[in-house]
């Protein structure tokens, strides 16, 4: 099976970012995925789309959530697309 993916867009110096990152691992025991962080302020295009979005979590190219994000909320999501599969 291919493990899912989850992108999650995020800049230096934000706490919400790290909080989000730290929960996403939480979740690696739990459920197979593979995990992108993306600086937005590597990129124009990034800050311009998702400023004050941030942290912006997408699974599998779709967004699933932004700024506090939900633990609970992103595990239900990654079990309903491995159910879907």
């Amino acid at each position: 099976m291919i493990p899912q993916t989850i992108t999650l867009y995020t800049r230096k110096s934000c706490p919400l970012c790290d909080k989000a990152k730290q929960a996403l691992l939480e979740m690696k025991d739990e459920i197979s995925f593979k995990l992108e962080e993306i600086d937005i302020y590597e990129n124009d295009e990034l800050t311009e789309r998702f400023g004050l979005m941030i942290p912006v979590v997408y699974i599998n190219g779709e967004q699933a959530a932004y700024g506090q994000i939900n633990k609970f909320d992103i595990r239900k999501r990654l079990q309903e697309n491995i159910s879907n599969l």
